[in-house]
């Protein structure tokens, strides 16, 4: 009985060109192209500018110092506040350096010169790379002046520079010396992109039964026992997924060589489990909602929010609280928990138990509505 509806689900699967589009070629296709995008690690070379009202030879020393920087591209010199403004605004560059007219005269007479630097925030990373990049050099040069106005009243060079930066610090980031971005967004990104194709593809091939009429000989080939014609069309697409999803993790811990500080199977157990979890609430979501459309629709917006609201780019708990509530209620935030646990931080697997338990929660939210979903394919009225 199992069988039979498994293989009547593959023959439907590979008779349309949608399926293999959705669940090899996009999935796919993203991480290749995701992963080329971020091959570098970070975005370097952002283009700013430096409007230098000095015009002397310490601003110019300072543009220099811009221009050797690996984050920023010291690409445009607009003559003025207002020009460099404009430039910001139309997308040109995406920050730059004032430099005071009365820079040198204030630094050599042991005045407080002021440098001030402009960062577009509204592109996030570019607008903090820029950031960085102008910070360093800002801090950098007001060492330099004080440096400078020490050793003209006799103090020592060594002395001086020890007055300056009494403490060295030395940086060793754990887990991901790098500081490869794409660690964290491609890791997150890809997998969260697969869990919203599987929404899909569970929701269209549960409703399309109902559209077509043909959900009637799927129950009775289940012999009207819901939970089995549910497993025998679930199943193939099940496996399907979770390979796919194993072979993007492929891509990123083998080729790429992000860190892997657990296991294997553990990650693949998350991979299969985010899968079942996502089916689930998408055969509970079509369970509430038996019109295509609108199932698409909710679901459709339920993983693009994922992108925000699992914690991948804004933390969740310096998110309002009515907001944060809901990143707990998708299952991708917590593949990407044990993600963070299992392969970067290499934790045992005993303290993330309860993120391995949620997503195998999400499996009983089709048993809610099994009943319904049972009276829809029996009865089946597609409504547009």
């Amino acid at each position: 009985m199992l069988l039979r509806i498994i293989k009547r689900e593959l023959r439907r699967l590979t008779s349309r060109k949608i399926y293999i589009f959705m669940m090899f070629i996009v999935p796919l296709g993203f991480t290749l192209f995701f992963l080329n995008l971020m091959s570098e690690g970070l975005p370097l070379q952002i283009p700013v500018g430096m409007v230098d009202l000095d015009q002397t030879s310490l601003s110019r020393k300072v543009g220099r110092s811009l221009s050797a920087s690996e984050l920023i591209d010291l690409s445009h010199s607009p003559r003025s506040f207002h020009e460099a403004m404009q430039q910001v605004r139309s997308g040109e560059i995406y920050g730059f350096f004032l430099i005071p007219s009365d820079f040198q005269k204030k630094a050599l007479s042991g005045e407080t010169p002021t440098l001030s630097f402009y960062s577009n925030m509204t592109i996030f990373v570019p607008g903090s790379l820029s950031y960085k990049g102008f910070k360093t050099i800002a801090v950098g040069t007001s060492g330099g002046v004080v440096k400078t106005t020490l050793v003209s009243l006799g103090i020592g060079e060594e002395e001086a520079g020890s007055l300056i930066q009494p403490l060295v610090i030395t940086s060793h980031p754990l887990n991901n010396p790098w500081l490869n971005y794409s660690v964290y967004l491609s890791q997150s990104f890809i997998p969260c992109l697969l869990a919203l194709i599987v929404l899909l593809v569970t929701v269209f091939s549960i409703c399309q039964e109902k559209k077509t009429g043909t959900s009637v000989e799927w129950l009775a080939m289940a012999k009207g026992n819901m939970a089995v014609a549910l497993a025998g069309k679930l199943l193939p697409q099940t496996v399907i997924f979770t390979l796919v999803g194993v072979a993007m993790q492929a891509m990123m811990f083998g080729f790429m060589h992000f860190p892997l500080n657990c296991t294997p199977v553990n990650m693949l157990l998350a991979m299969l489990l985010l899968v079942m979890a996502c089916q689930a609430f998408a055969a509970f979501i079509t369970e509430m909602l038996p019109n295509l459309r609108m199932a698409l629709s909710i679901v459709s917006l339920t993983g693009i929010l994922c992108f925000s609201i699992a914690g991948f780019s804004f933390p969740v708990d310096k998110m309002y609280g009515g907001v944060a509530i809901f990143s707990y209620l998708v299952p991708i935030r917590y593949y990407f928990l044990i993600y963070i646990d299992q392969a970067l931080n290499g934790i045992p697997l005993y303290y993330s138990r309860f993120y391995y338990m949620a997503l195998l929660a999400f499996l009983l939210l089709p048993v809610i509505g099994m009943r319904r979903l049972r009276n829809q394919l029996l009865h089946p009225v597609y409504v547009e």
